[in-house]
Parts: structure tokens; C-alpha cells; sequence
């Protein structure tokens, strides 16, 4: 079973991006094997979308009026998806929508490529699904160590 049942764009705004789809198959792949999760019958929705809807999402479920880069939804506890096993019925492990315009910017400002943007961006926003946060110095320690994990085995690098 494939990580990602769909990767969606927000179709009045945003053409379908081959590109984007294989990236994101990769590196949601490659998430799911880092975790040894990758059996459990889980899978992600991705969803690319534009700074104006992404806002409204924000505000709407955050109770925050301002754009962002990456929104992650969860659908389970992380004490669920340790207790999932192998082969049961498949489970959404959570939706994950990114501003693409976003990532452009942030790629600039940060003088890295937009793969490598957008990379991260889909490690971070899976690894936020899995339970994780950055809300203080440890959280962000612990987070930053997997997301980098992962874009160095990609070698996906700055």
C-alpha cells in the first residue's frame, strides 16, 4: 500500500504539479520507513493550496488570522498508531496542506532550493502527525533531529 492516498491542489488556483506528487511520494515514503510504520496501513492526504485558503484554514481551526506554510491534521493519538498492527484495516494518519507559495518564499529567504523547502515542509508536517511538537527547546530538539534524519537520508541538504 502506497503512504499517500492523494496528493490534491487546490484546483482553481494551483495546476496539478508532477513534480510535487513524486516528492512528496519520496519523502512520505521514506517518513513511514524511518518510523517502521510503513506496514501498518497508513496513509497521508497532501494537500497544496495557495496563502489565501491556507489563512483561512488557520483561522478557521486555530483560531490564528494570518498565513503559514504547513497545516497538519491528525487523526490519531500517537499511543494509536504505536498500538496499530500490520495489516489491519487502513487509517489516515492525518492530512498535511502546504502553501506553496509559501515554500517559494521561505526558499528564498532561506537560500535553499524549493525541493529542498518543500521537502521539508512534508517531513515536518508528518512528523507533527506523528505527535510531535516544537513548543519548547526540548520538543524542538527531539523534532528537528528526525526531520533532518530524514532529509539527510534523501540527501535532500540546504
Amino acid at each position: 500500500m502506497e503512504n499517500i492516498s492523494q496528493v490534491v491542489f487546490d484546483f482553481w488556483k494551483l495546476e496539478e504539479n508532477t513534480e510535487y506528487i513524486e516528492l512528496s511520494k519520496m519523502v512520505i515514503s521514506e517518513c513511514f520507513e524511518i518510523e517502521k510504520i510503513q506496514n501498518k496501513n497508513l496513509y497521508i492526504n497532501v494537500i497544496f493550496t495557495v496563502p489565501s485558503k491556507i489563512k483561512e484554514i488557520n483561522k478557521k481551526y486555530r483560531n490564528i488570522d494570518k498565513e503559514t506554510d504547513v497545516l497538519s491534521f491528525p487523526m490519531l493519538e500517537k499511543e494509536e498508531i504505536e498500538m496499530k498492527e500490520d495489516g489491519s484495516l487502513p487509517d489516515t494518519l492525518g492530512d498535511i496542506i502546504i502553501s506553496i507559495e509559501q515554500v517559494k518564499r521561505q526558499a528564498v529567504e532561506y537560500e535553499h532550493s524549493f525541493k529542498r523547502e518543500l521537502a521539508y515542509m512534508l517531513v515536518h508536517g508528518f512528523y507533527h502527525l506523528m505527535g510531535y511538537d516544537h513548543m519548547n527547546d526540548q520538543e524542538k530538539t527531539v523534532m528537528r533531529e528526525k526531520e533532518e534524519t530524514v532529509l539527510g537520508k534523501l540527501k535532500i541538504d540546504r
